[in-house]
């Protein structure tokens, strides 16, 4: 184990013995030094560590979004809820609950919640609605407003606080919009391109959003302009079911088995390989840390991608990932097709 990480760390053309007292150098013929990156990040795999979850909270039904703070984690649910868990003590202190809609047999059911978001006080709860529309609702205090109806026929699939005025939103046809909440109407609406959209990421001040879609394409937006700026290709093949976005890094979730990463602004970039479907991707605030769902038992890889290596291996989830966010550098969150939700604690 010492010689190999001896090995990683000389990575040059002449290599110095791991053993002081040989004193000798070794010289790779050229196909040995095209292979060192192949063979570094198998060492990185082969020796990152094995993490099991610190924690668990429980939510009242499958999680399909979660937020969280320095305080509290927010979960939308699909027993038609939002809740706000203080993780540190596993308690549930806060829950919005919304009305039932009828559905095509015209039963009553709870509506899933598709989005969530938070921002000084206001809970954001993106919800199903009846024929496969959508509604959206924001909650302040004692009170719960909706902000789309039914009635406004929105196939929305994301929405996000950009500050208190503003929200951005997305639906299934991969139009995006900035709606005014004063002015109670879109202040913007354009499509990114013909493809499916499949999720965005807010950068952290909220000033630029990273979108992806059914073509592995990721498009970055300037979102009080409302223009691409640029647009991300090469490193997925296919659709990025999620995509995250700190620190001018973006990374994607491929369904092509990739876990793709890019630097702005220059768009230059590389990807991980998976051995199944990639459904989620996180980045830490810095950047460094990138969190990708990378295999079929639902496990987490960890990369550190100023080295290009797997630091961890995050085991323990339950099903089908669909959400990963990061507290800080140490600390992060999932979420997937049940009603667990696991906070993790990097080395």
């Amino acid at each position: 184990m010492k010689n190999i990480m001896f090995i990683m760390q000389n990575s040059s053309d002449t290599m110095a013995s791991a053993s002081s007292n040989l004193g000798a150098k070794v010289t790779l013929p050229s196909f040995a030094r095209n292979l060192m990156p192949v063979f570094l990040l198998f060492v990185s795999t082969l020796y990152s560590a094995t993490i099991s979850p610190t924690k668990e909270l429980n939510a009242s039904g499958y999680v399909y979004d979660i937020a969280v703070d320095e305080k509290y984690l927010y979960a939308g649910t699909g027993d038609g809820e939002l809740q706000v868990f203080d993780y540190r003590s596993n308690a549930i202190v806060d829950t919005i609950k919304l009305p039932k809609i009828k559905d095509f047999m015209g039963d009553e059911i709870a509506p899933k919640v598709f989005s969530v978001d938070h921002l000084n006080g206001k809970y954001l709860l993106l919800s199903e609605a009846k024929s496969g529309y959508r509604e959206l609702y924001i909650h302040e205090g004692n009170s719960t407003t909706k902000i789309i109806s039914l009635e406004d026929k929105q196939t929305l699939a994301k929405a996000k606080f950009v500050d208190d005025d503003h929200l951005f939103l997305a639906d299934l046809g991969n139009d995006v919009m900035l709606y005014s909440l004063k002015e109670k109407k879109e202040l913007y609406k354009f499509q990114i391109s013909q493809s499916k959209f499949s999720d965005f990421a807010l950068n952290e001040d909220k000033s630029m959003v990273a979108l992806g879609c059914e073509s592995g394409d990721i498009s970055i937006v300037d979102i009080k302009k409302g223009e691409i700026v640029q647009v991300l290709k090469g490193q997925n093949l296919d659709n990025t079911y999620r995509v995250a976005f700190r620190n001018n890094i973006v990374t994607g979730a491929g369904q092509d088995r990739r876990a793709s990463y890019y630097t702005l602004p220059k768009g230059d970039g590389g990807y991980f390989k998976g051995s199944f479907l990639i459904y989620a991707t996180a980045l830490s605030p810095s950047g460094r840390y990138a969190a990708y769902a990378i295999d079929e038992d639902n496990d987490i890889a960890i990369y550190d991608l100023s080295t290009h290596s797997r630091i961890a291996l995050l085991k323990g989830q339950k099903s089908t990932l669909n959400t990963i966010v990061f507290l800080d550098e140490k600390i992060l969150f999932s979420a997937s097709s049940d009603p667990k939700i696991m906070m993790w604690k990097l080395p």
